[in-house]
């Protein structure tokens, strides 16, 4: 049984998506693990940052269906494939923020996003870009469902950007953070910005994240 204050907690959060500015118009949609089997989902079609009750989908995750509630975003089956592979996360985000999107439509993409120290240390040192598939379509969300197998942030070319972490304040951390490295790279141009090298990111993981040194 989902209760009112899970639903209160989910609208929170997606209205949360509207005041970090990650998105525009109808463009989000998130997920969220209320249960081991169970998700809610934003509805198809509605606007985050004013997401209401009735917007709000009950998910089978293992079954890839809606339990209760509107149908849920059309992004559905790669948060819920996504919350099937990552039994660690419970939080997946998707929108199309405004510089990640830029950079999802650079012809000449980066490789390397480690512009800041949060990037390595809370969004991961590699972020797979994947290529553009039809937002909605099985290959979409195949692709994405994927990456975020053993990444926690994936670009989507020509679309924009997906998250997922343990809960709301992981994944939002994560999506700011490359939102914010996505806003440096583009600011800065092609070939007028650094990266932090492979000793500097080695640095971090031990001095920040506690990884034991190799």
């Amino acid at each position: 049984m989902i209760t009112q204050e899970q639903i209160d907690k989910f609208i929170e959060q997606a209205h949360r998506v509207g005041k970090e500015r990650l998105q525009l118009c109808s463009s989000g949609n998130l997920s969220w693990r209320v249960k081991d089997n169970v998700a809610l989902v934003s509805g198809t079609g509605s606007w985050l940052p004013r997401l209401a009750k009735e917007n709000v989908a009950v998910c089978d995750i293992s079954a890839g269906m809606r339990i209760d509630g509107p149908k849920p975003s059309m992004e559905s089956v790669f948060h819920l494939g996504v919350l099937r592979r990552r039994k660690d996360m419970n939080v997946v985000l998707h929108f199309q923020s405004e510089f990640a999107t830029i950079v999802s439509c650079m012809e000449n993409k980066p490789e390397n996003f480690n512009v800041v120290a949060e990037v390595p240390c809370y969004c991961g040192k590699d972020i797979p870009v994947i290529p553009y598939y039809r937002p909605g379509s099985k290959e979409l969300a195949e692709a994405v469902t994927e990456a975020l197998t053993d990444h926690d942030c994936v670009l989507m070319s020509k679309h924009g950007q997906a998250v997922c972490g343990k809960d709301f304040d992981a994944a939002f951390q994560k999506a700011v953070f490359f939102e914010l490295a996505c806003s440096i790279i583009v600011r800065a141009g092609e070939g007028n910005y650094m990266t932090l090298t492979e000793d500097e990111v080695r640095d971090l993981e031990v001095y920040i994240l506690g990884k034991t040194p190799e």
